[in-house]
């Protein structure tokens, strides 16, 4: 009988930064992919910082130049994997308010191109624009406490399809809640290392893992809409389904 790392054998890293676009970051987007290459990953998702967080794009810039700015970051990775057969992914991590932030997958340059002043919008209607465009949800660390954060405000789970119940940078109880949320409101569990440095201890740490590779946005959202996936924890393959 196969353990689980051999039944979801294709690692993917899900929430991650690189500093042309996320100003807490320290390394490039070819490093961050070359990092976690090295690490047996089959891809990662690039989740810079969002307009309204911590993003290196100058604001001041017209629309269609500052969501340039993230493709190029993305187009830069990607670029780099694909000789090696290294998937990199498009993604952002949207502030919305509040300290409080989403990791967004299954979209693309058109859609952000099209919604202009998008990163201003509340929750409920960036959620609607995303699943709209056919992308997914997960709230990132949920119950992080720091001191940008306002505790107060609690997730809102019915405009998300799933949240990082395990964050490598958290500590143990923040991800023991963000686990208990998930199951009581019956959202797709993800984890992440939050990673901004190429050297950083979470890689190979977290993600997920998938039977079969995934080189689009849309077909990482069609995996984990299946359920049928693995959450990385700490290096070890933990099966979502069965």
């Amino acid at each position: 009988m196969k353990n689980s790392s051999e039944l979801y054998p294709y690692r993917y890293e899900t929430h991650c930064h690189c500093c042309w676009c996320s100003a807490c970051a320290r390394s490039s987007p070819q490093e961050m992919a070359e990092a976690y290459w090295r690490a047996g990953y089959a891809g990662m998702v690039l989740t810079d910082h969002f307009l309204r967080g911590n993003s290196a794009v100058d604001r001041t810039l017209p629309w269609e130049e500052k969501m340039r700015r993230y493709y190029d970051a993305y187009e830069a990775a990607r670029d780099w994997g694909k000789e090696k057969g290294f998937h990199v992914l498009f993604g952002l991590e949207h502030h919305y308010g509040d300290g409080k932030e989403v990791l967004t997958y299954g979209i693309d340059l058109p859609f952000l191109l099209e919604n202009q002043g998008l990163h201003l919008l509340p929750l409920e209607e960036y959620a609607g624009l995303v699943h709209r465009a056919g992308g997914f949800l997960s709230m990132a660390h949920p119950f992080r406490d720091r001191d940008y954060i306002n505790m107060a405000v609690k997730p809102q789970p019915e405009y998300l399809d799933g949240a990082e119940i395990f964050n490598f940078y958290n500590t143990e109880e923040e991800n023991k809640k963000a686990a208990k949320f998930a199951k009581k409101h019956g959202l797709l569990p993800t984890s992440g290392g939050d990673e901004h440095f190429a050297g950083g201890s979470s890689i190979g740490r977290t993600g997920i893992a998938l039977r079969t590779p995934v080189d689009t946005g849309k077909e990482l959202v069609e995996a984990l809409k299946s359920g049928d996936y693995g959450l990385i924890v700490n290096g070890e393959v933990i099966p979502v389904s069965g």
